[in-house]
């Protein structure tokens, strides 16, 4: 593709709690022909997200938050996700881990890394690492909640794998993250 694009321009629009973009290119189309197109691109890191799962009991550890840009667009109601975070200076794994001990309350051992897409490649930059993991109440070691210091205020879900698979159907999930990973394990159970 190197030989396929080239950037006209690139202007900082916002350097907040991410970095916007808007790019001036030009990219060669696949019948040859030049265009010029215009881009935005929000960038805010690449992040790490886990669905831990008890085989035993056949459950699944999730999260309840608030999340502004769902509010706004009209669903009231706190997300239903799993656990995530961005990657920061981190590895995804060790990302992830950190991210299970503050926002779920537990260590987890046996991480299972799956697969790292983007989320939404048209504008927005990052790309998303997934994980899953199995779990006991025995690698409980905090309440979690989150970080109040980074503004979170997180409920921390268990619930039978059947009943999350449901909410996605009843629409009490909405999260694609989620949504991907209850799918995933459905699919591809940990076995017992």
């Amino acid at each position: 593709m190197e030989d396929r694009v080239r950037v006209r321009s690139e202007e900082v629009l916002s350097d907040d709690w991410a970095v916007l973009k808007k790019t001036v290119l030009d990219y060669r189309r696949r019948d040859g022909r030049w265009e010029t197109q215009t881009r935005q691109t929000y960038d805010r890191g690449d992040g790490a997200v886990i669905l831990p799962y008890d085989p035993d009991r056949s459950t699944v550890l999730l999260v309840r938050q608030f999340r502004y840009p769902a509010y706004v667009t009209g669903h009231r109601e706190p997300l239903i996700e799993a656990c995530a975070g961005l990657l920061d200076e981190n590895d995804p794994e060790t990302c992830i881990r950190k991210e299970a001990e503050e926002e779920l309350g537990y260590r987890l051992k046996d991480v299972e890394r799956l697969f790292s897409p983007y989320m939404s490649p048209g504008s927005v930059t990052e790309r998303l690492w997934f994980f899953t993991a199995r779990y006991s109440p025995g690698d409980r070691i905090s309440d979690g909640g989150g970080a109040p210091e980074e503004g979170e205020d997180i409920e921390v879900l268990e619930m039978p794998l059947d009943e999350a698979l449901a909410g996605i159907v009843d629409g009490r999930i909405i999260d694609a993250k989620t949504i991907i990973l209850i799918q995933h394990l459905k699919l591809n159970p940990i076995k017992a």
